[in-house]
């Protein structure tokens, strides 16, 4: 198998001479200072943190063609059965090579990178994903390599369409396999990773879990992308390599020329293009700093997440995936707090069935090995998916029949899924949540619907916990407000605050233009979580939060002082966030809430909120995880 190099993207050299402070030709939004009266332009971009350290190196700017256009050929009749054949044999071939990487990566990276090429091999063999790409060949009479373009291409799309991370990070799996796929058909390399000769810190508009298993660990530095979140493959196995990272950086390829010094710092989010002797002088001693400071997390994992005063805070995991579940085991998680269930609907055309449903949940419980798990219904609606097979797409998706109301109108389908988490409840503990509650007779119809599921399971003779926790989630002003009449009602509550935020603040978090307007620690936010807490409290109802904002550790040291004792996290930030825990008092937190609850502005919340937690935790874990 031959697959084509990549090559690193030739550009001219930038260089401005006595440049202004802060000003740049063409500057990105991230951009955010620069030299002055030198011979060149010295760039600080601002990204998401990923993986901690801080690395100085020469950049290597990658272009991999992943948008390569595949033109569509057609085909004799004839050759049809010939051409299928030629997908299933590259099909085949592809998945020994991912066994062989996979093997590679077991032994380089650790299993929790490994595993995202257990995915790509289950892809390769999962009808929902190869089917349609047979079913084109045959149908529309096309070449294989137009058949798998067009097919994975639209998977990708759907999957980029949606808001979670974890389906980002899918789409980009699609994306590989469907390169890999290509590559075979076409008799193609691309090792230019592979063949690097020099320590180098890799520039990439995305990395592919591909791209990343051939790095090598003597060459490569660090990591920066253009595109990327938190819980991405690029923070997985910059995580297992140990490399700095910083993901999310809009434009550092465009910023940045091959051989270019750079500095990652993977402690805060910044990376330095062409830094000057100013520059370079201060980050000399952290970087030294962080050399010497380099502590492996995994120690945490067996310890228990209890406060430096005694009080024990549940730390749960977020999945989107079945095997995920492993990973929040591996990082010392009590359980699953959220599983996310839209990624079985936007892989397929057609709506999962009962039994793919129960498969999913069954394989979960079983890598929790005892451990509980709460299933969220789908949050379907919002997302491009949904819209292309409706009728009449909505305006304003994200304000019409999504999450729960897309659920109440499809009724059968949401029955479908009831059933299989109600049949998933007799093998462990299983709660259900329901998403985006607005109003109670919502949570009645729901609730409603699932008793319906439950009478006809006990009727068939079906197995099931009768007695299975009914929650829901917090997520917009008018829940939060009527958290006294809720609590009342449910089980328990989760809050998530990606969504509180957005329609407490009517800020688009995707939106640049906006999205230094969302802020957590908004004090009308803050105000609505303590109101929940105390609701929750009052009725003697479990409570947790389970948005992004609970990975930052100020935010959960300012929650643990609202009164949330269950923080639900990606994976990745379960044993960060168990260090910070171990750090603060209760006191200490609830401190903190009293002032953060008084402040009048964002700004000063923020402000405040970062000072305080830089005092309460110790110094390596300051440096590490919380921003200046």
């Amino acid at each position: 198998m031959h697959r084509s190099p990549l090559r690193p993207r030739q550009r001219p050299a930038l260089t401005l001479r006595r440049a202004r402070v802060g000003r740049s030709p063409d500057r990105s939004a991230n951009v955010i200072d620069a030299d002055e009266g030198t011979d060149r332009f010295m760039k600080i971009l601002r990204g998401i943190a990923v993986s901690p350290g801080i690395v100085r190196g020469r950049a290597f700017v990658l272009d991999d063609g992943a948008d390569r256009h595949v033109a569509r050929r057609p085909i004799s009749l004839a050759r049809l059965g010939a051409e299928v054949a030629r997908f299933e044999a590259a099909c085949a071939a592809a998945s020994d090579e991912l066994r062989d990487v996979h093997v590679r990566a077991l032994d380089e990276f650790g299993e929790d990178a490994a595993k995202i090429f257990l995915f790509h091999i289950a892809a390769l063999a999962d009808p929902m994903i190869v089917s349609p790409v047979r079913e084109m060949i045959e149908s529309e009479a096309v070449t294989a390599e137009y058949a798998v373009s067009e097919v994975f291409g639209r998977l990708a799309g759907r999957l980029a369409s949606t808001s979670g991370e974890a389906m980002a990070s899918k789409a980009t799996d699609l994306r590989d396999l469907s390169g890999r796929l290509l590559d075979v058909l076409t008799g193609a390399r691309r090792d230019a990773l592979a063949a690097l000769d020099q320590p180098t810190i890799v520039l990439a508009r995305e990395l592919t879990p591909s791209q990343a298993a051939a790095f090598d660990r003597e060459r490569v530095l660090g990591m920066v992308t253009d595109l990327g979140g938190r819980t991405g493959h690029t923070a997985i196995v910059a995580k297992a390599l140990g490399l700095p990272a910083v993901v999310g950086c809009l434009n550092a390829t465009r910023e940045a020329v091959d051989g270019a010094e750079i500095l990652v710092d993977g402690d805060r989010g910044a990376v330095v293009i062409d830094p000057d002797e100013q520059t370079i002088g201060e980050y000399a001693p952290r970087i030294e700093r962080s050399d010497r400071d380099r502590l492996a997390l995994r120690e945490f994992g067996g310890l228990e997440a209890v406060t430096a005063d005694g009080t024990p805070v549940e730390l749960l995991g977020n999945i989107e995936f079945p095997e995920e579940a492993k990973a929040v085991v591996e990082a010392g998680g009590a359980g699953v707090g959220l599983y996310r269930t839209e990624f079985l609907y936007l892989t397929s055309a057609t709506d999962p069935s009962e039994e793919d449903h129960f498969a999913a949940y069954q394989r979960c419980i079983q890598l929790l090995e005892g451990r509980p798990i709460t299933i969220r219904t789908v949050d379907l609606g919002a997302d491009k998916h949904t819209q292309e097979r409706s009728e009449t797409p909505e305006r304003n998706p994200f304000l019409g029949l999504r999450s729960i109301r897309y659920c109440l109108k499809n009724v059968s389908m949401f029955q479908t899924q009831l059933r299989a988490i109600l049949r998933a409840s007799a093998l462990g503990k299983v709660k259900v949540m329901f998403p985006l509650v607005t109003s109670l007779r919502e949570y009645h119809q729901a609730k409603h619907l699932l008793f319906d599921a439950m009478e006809d399971l006990a009727e068939h003779g079906i197995e099931f916990d009768r007695d299975i926790e009914i929650g829901m989630m917090v997520e917009v002003p008018s829940a939060a407000i009527m958290a006294p009449t809720f609590a009342r009602e449910a089980g328990f509550f989760s809050i998530g605050t990606n969504d509180l935020v957005q329609y407490t603040l009517a800020v688009d978090r995707t939106n640049e233009r906006v999205a230094s307007l969302y802020q957590p620690a908004h004090p009308a936010v803050v105000k609505l979580i303590r109101d929940v807490a105390q609701a929750a409290r009052n009725e003697h109802i479990g409570l947790s939060c389970c948005g992004e904002a609970a990975a930052d550790p100020a935010f959960a040291a300012l929650l643990i002082g609202l009164g949330v004792r269950t923080l639900s996290l990606t994976p990745p930030a379960i044993a960060p966030i168990k260090r910070v825990v171990r750090s603060v008092t209760v006191a200490d937190c609830e401190d903190m809430a009293r002032t953060a609850l008084e402040l009048d502005s964002e700004a000063e919340a923020e402000a405040y909120l970062r000072d305080r937690i830089r005092k309460m935790v110790p110094e390596d874990v300051r440096d590490r995880f919380v921003d200046d």
